[in-house]
């Protein structure tokens, strides 16, 4: 790879629309490039810096009435059967179909064909129904096959010097099930908690399980658990479950630049003191990266906190760059 097409693709990676495979490449460049290496750096620490400045958020009540709005008339349509669209592909191809005699013949044969294999699932299903009705009304599966399916996580309760835990959620009835912190129902449910959960004291509980399991390195993958610790770091009205998640993922902060921008930007953004306080203790072990040197310098100059200030300078009184 040369290094215009590195450019191209450092921005591109910077907002998170880089393939995995082209992001591979472009790591194995930037490992013998430092020109390239350096440019990346500045791209991040400009753009964490744009993202510092407040963004307004709508008007609750103008979010509240649009989803209620939107919910209504997505319940207002009625839903449209296999057949259906698959008559609506038909008519929306039809003009097409005077110019493709073969086309239309063969499209129309495999619409047939379609028929009949449908009427066959309609059979099937309708047979299925009518021997659910007939037989003895069984007890649910312990475990949801789709995390969607749950409505909300009523209670967790982890045993006393286990790795055994208690996941009650809500389904159409209630339901429970328990298992092992490293089993994937339990964390699903518990990430599920951590996003959206009716009830505070569950939120919490969630998220302190799922830090504790970062910080013991039990599984924390990227695609999963920590990405559930970032969202709340960035989004959760509670300082508490924000200082909680912070904890969680500083056993990452050096190998994954995601974690990194997001205690960053809790560094910048966050409206709690002792967050931000404790995202420099956090970002201490990676002061030489060029990001969070700039972030550093940024804070410790200009923050209208005194004692932010006087952290930060403290930490790049470490760093030769800017003794």
């Amino acid at each position: 790879m040369n290094c215009e097409l590195a450019h191209e693709r450092i921005v591109m990676g910077a907002y998170g629309e880089l393939p995995d495979d082209a992001a591979h490449e472009l790591d194995r460049h930037l490992a013998t490039c430092p020109e390239c290496q350096k440019e990346r750096e500045q791209l991040r620490a400009l753009k964490l810096l744009v993202d510092a400045y407040p963004v307004q958020e709508p008007d609750p009540n103008l979010v509240t009435r649009s989803r209620l709005r939107l919910e209504d008339a997505l319940d207002a349509l009625p839903p449209k059967t296999w057949l259906e669209r698959f008559a609506q592909r038909l008519s929306n191809n039809f003009a097409s179909m005077h110019a493709a005699p073969l086309a239309a013949a063969l499209l129309l044969l495999i619409g047939a064909g379609a028929g009949a294999v449908a009427g066959y699932h309609v059979a099937q299903r309708r047979a299925a129904q009518e021997s659910a009705i007939a037989e003895p009304t069984r007890s649910a599966a312990p475990i949801p096959a789709n995390p969607v399916e749950v409505a909300n996580i009523s209670s967790i309760v982890r045993q006393p010097d286990s790795e055994q835990v208690e996941v009650r959620y809500n389904k159409l009835v209630p339901a429970e099930v328990k298992g092992s912190l490293d089993d994937p129902a339990i964390r699903q449910l518990l990430m599920l908690a951590s996003e959206n959960s009716a009830s505070d004291n569950v939120h919490d509980n969630s998220v302190e399980l799922l830090a504790a399991e970062c910080r013991a390195g039990h599984g924390c993958k990227g695609a999963g658990i920590r990405d559930s610790l970032m969202l709340a770091l960035r989004y959760d009205r509670n300082a508490g479950v924000r200082l909680k998640a912070l904890e969680g993922l500083q056993p990452y902060v050096a190998e994954d630049l995601g974690v990194r921008d997001a205690v960053l930007e809790a560094l910048l953004n966050d409206s709690d003191p002792h967050i931000r306080t404790a995202a420099i203790n956090v970002l201490e072990p990676v002061d030489t990266d060029t990001s969070v040197r700039q972030v550093l310098h940024t804070v410790a100059h200009s923050d209208r906190n005194p004692q932010i200030r006087l952290v930060s300078r403290q930490v790049l009184s470490k760093v030769p760059e800017f003794q």
